[in-house]
C-alpha cells in the first residue's frame, strides 16, 4: 500500500496485521481522490473507522490542512501513529481511539466542522448508518463538506436519513463509494 498522489507520492504505509481491516485498494483510492480532486486543498479532514490512516494521509499529501483519525482498534490506532510520523505529518494529525458506533463523543467541542468525511467501516457491520446519526446530530460537518462511504457494493444505505442527500455513487468490482452532503436544513 502507497500513497498515490501529492507530495508523499509512493510513500509505502504500513498495513494492519487485522483480518478485522481492510485497507482501501490503491485502485479505489486513486479514483476517490481524482473525484475529489481539489477538494483536499486545506480541508480539515475527518477519516472514520481509520484502519491504516491511508485515506486521510492521502489527503494530507493533497494539501489537506489538518486529519482526525478515529477507530476503535489499537491496533489500527498504532499502525496509523507509525504512518504518520514517518510521513512527519504529526503536526496536522490528531489521533482518537473510540468507538464510532456509540457516539462521536471526543469531538463534541464544538471546535471541529470538517469538509471532508471518510466513512470506511468494516463492511457488513451495519456501522454507516449509526456514524451518519452522530455527523448530523453533533454538528461536525462544515457547510458544502464531502462525505464519502467505502462499502461493499452489496450493502445499501437504507434508510438513509433524510438530512442526507447522494450527491453521486461510483462502483469499483466489488466496492462502492456513496459521496453524500448534508441538506442546508439539517
Amino acid at each position: 500500500m502507497r500513497i498515490i498522489g501529492g507530495i508523499l507520492r509512493g510513500r509505502k504505509l504500513l498495513a494492519v496485521r487485522s483480518k478485522a481491516v481492510r485497507p482501501t485498494s490503491d485502485r479505489v483510492r486513486e479514483a476517490l481522490f481524482n473525484i475529489l480532486g481539489a477538494r483536499t486543498d486545506d480541508a480539515k479532514v475527518l477519516d472514520l473507522f481509520a484502519g491504516t490512516g491511508a485515506l486521510g494521509i492521502e489527503a494530507l499529501s493533497r494539501h489537506a490542512h489538518s486529519a482526525v483519525f478515529i477507530d476503535s482498534s489499537a491496533a489500527a490506532m498504532q499502525t496509523i501513529r507509525r504512518n504518520i510520523a514517518q510521513c512527519g505529518l504529526q503536526s496536522k494529525s490528531r489521533m482518537i481511539t473510540w468507538d464510532i458506533v456509540k457516539s462521536l463523543k471526543p469531538l463534541y467541542t464544538g471546535e471541529h466542522r470538517f469538509d471532508l468525511i471518510f466513512i470506511d467501516p468494516p463492511y457488513h457491520r451495519q456501522m454507516v448508518l449509526p456514524a451518519l446519526s452522530h455527523l448530523a446530530k453533533c454538528q461536525l460537518v462544515a457547510p458544502d463538506a464531502v462525505v464519502v462511504i467505502e462499502q461493499d457494493a452489496a450493502e445499501r444505505l437504507d434508510p438513509l436519513s433524510p438530512c442526507w442527500s447522494v450527491t453521486d455513487h461510483r462502483r469499483y468490482g466489488q466496492t462502492q463509494l456513496t459521496f453524500l452532503a448534508l441538506r442546508a436544513h439539517a
